[in-house]
């Protein structure tokens, strides 16, 4: 680090892990919470326990493998525009 460089707190080592395990139990309690309220589903697979939350999971997880797929096809060569 440069003399006179700002240090954010997350530069500090073993902060971005906290963050991470606090996000994962905050997940978890969310999840959980899912039990606490009564549902008015439209369709009945809306009644399962969890389901928003295991959806939304398996579709950003796909979201994220069809974007690693999409680049392999949009990516340029390095020197494309020279």
């Amino acid at each position: 680090m440069k003399q006179g460089e700002r240090k954010y707190w997350l530069d500090r080592p073993g902060r971005a892990g906290k963050v991470f395990w606090a996000l994962c139990v905050l997940c978890g309690l969310l999840f959980f919470a899912d039990a606490l309220y009564e549902k008015h589903p439209t369709f009945a697979v809306e009644a399962w326990f969890g389901f928003y939350a295991i959806f939304g999971f398996f579709f950003s997880v796909g979201l994220v493998l069809s974007a690693k797929e999409l680049r392999r096809l949009l990516m340029r060569k390095e020197d494309y525009y020279d």
